[in-house]
């Protein structure tokens, strides 16, 4: 097994001497060891014997070696700058169908079980630049110990959590972008509440933000919310709730998807569709 090869090590220390200005003594202290009594031992006929002790004080006893310094390279870490993170302006339209090798911010809205972190993953995934996708929901879910689950009631502990979260999602997707790296965002945004939703995501993220509406029909909502477990999963009548208010986004002039009939792979194939238009001619909002 070959190891990195860094700077020589120093010429070794005489016997029983410490690094360079450290004495015996100051490793050990106490009084000096007597040899043991009594004549010394003769090495057998033919045998050379040990070599003369050096004199007290010798060794190495010169200056420590100065070595020059080992230049960074790909294997090591700790020298790569990385651009801060800005907001995200207007990227260019594509020279080719579709997204292509633009380097873009996307904001996917709907309501739960609209399939919006799954279609937001394999669009992420199927693409041929880097992108990254971020997901509110999981990120609200860092917090732990003191979780303010909206579920339970939507008060002034889980919206301060809600509007971090989603700042921290601001932040980790300008600094992806400002890195070349294309960012998905996902969440259930109200367009009855531009404040801290829409307008909220824009300031944290920048102009450059495309939103998308994913939208399918109630039925479809519902049947894809009994699917889930835990605390993703909400009761017939607050899926309903949430989809109602879901409906002031026709209308917004935002691009709607109603993935009601589509699968997965179609939903995100549409979704790289629209996006090529929005960059051609991004919506106002």
């Amino acid at each position: 097994m070959q190891h990195a090869v860094g700077a020589p090590l120093p010429p070794p220390q005489g016997p029983g001497s410490g690094p360079v200005g450290w004495s015996h003594q100051a490793q050990h202290p106490g009084p000096p060891v007597p040899p043991p009594a009594g004549p010394p031992s003769r090495p057998p006929a033919g045998h050379p014997g040990p070599p003369p002790a050096a004199p007290q004080g010798q060794g190495w006893s010169g200056p420590a070696p100065q070595h020059a310094p080992v230049p960074a390279s790909r294997e090591t870490t700790g020298h790569i700058q990385l651009p801060p993170g800005r907001p995200v302006p207007l990227p260019a339209p594509p020279a080719e169908p579709g997204t292509g090798s633009a380097t873009l911010a996307v904001l996917l809205i709907g309501p739960a079980g609209a399939g919006k972190t799954t279609v937001a993953k394999l669009w992420a995934a199927r693409r041929r630049v880097p992108t990254a996708h971020v997901s509110l929901d999981d990120v609200r879910e860092w917090v732990c110990s003191g979780f303010a689950d909206p579920q339970a009631g939507w008060n002034d502990q889980s919206e301060a959590q809600y509007r971090l979260a989603r700042r921290t999602c601001g932040f980790a997707a300008r600094n992806f972008l400002a890195n070349g790296i294309s960012c998905i965002l996902d969440d259930a945004v109200f367009p009855d509440r531009p404040v801290v939703g829409l307008g909220g995501w824009k300031r944290h993220v920048g102009p450059g933000l495309l939103p998308v509406v994913l939208l399918p029909g109630l039925e479809i909502v519902l049947e894809r919310n009994a699917a889930r477990s835990g605390n993703r999963r909400l009761s017939d009548e607050e899926v309903a709730r949430i989809h109602g208010r879901m409906a002031g986004w026709y209308g917004s002039g935002l691009p709607i998807i109603d993935n009601s009939t589509y699968d997965v792979e179609t939903t995100a194939r549409v979704l790289d569709d629209i996006l090529a238009r929005s960059l051609a001619s991004p919506p106002a909002w």
